[in-house]
């Protein structure tokens, strides 16, 4: 899996504007791309777009993680059980326990991260 992050300079340019999140990351073959777009001691706010099959591997978080997904559909995997999400849907995947997941589709998700 080939992963970049999107240089576009501070995030204060993002604020007090509408934000069309799908155009926020471009969706590049065999590769996952992620754009920050808050990241602040209380939390980060993240978009990423997954090619098919992509995806993140196990692993547990000691917050709370929230997927909404922009566009596409991918498959989370918490604690073992397969859920299928899809544009429009949200999950929170809970603090603690091991999750994953993979584009069924190209894939869009912010990910939201509060810490506390």
């Amino acid at each position: 899996m080939q992963h970049e992050e999107q240089a576009h300079g501070e995030t204060d340019d993002l604020r007090g504007r509408p934000l069309d999140l799908a155009q926020m990351v471009a969706y590049q073959d065999g590769a996952v791309v992620s754009r920050t777009l808050v990241d602040c001691k209380a939390g980060t706010i993240t978009i990423f777009a997954f090619a098919r099959g992509q995806g993140l591997s196990e692993h547990t978080a000691p917050y709370d993680a929230t997927v909404y997904v922009v566009d596409g559909e991918a498959q989370v995997t918490i604690s073992g059980k397969d859920i299928r999400v899809q544009t429009g849907e949200m999950i929170i995947m809970p603090a603690n326990e091991p999750h994953a997941l993979k584009a069924v589709k190209p894939f869009k998700m912010m990910l939201v991260m509060i810490r506390g």
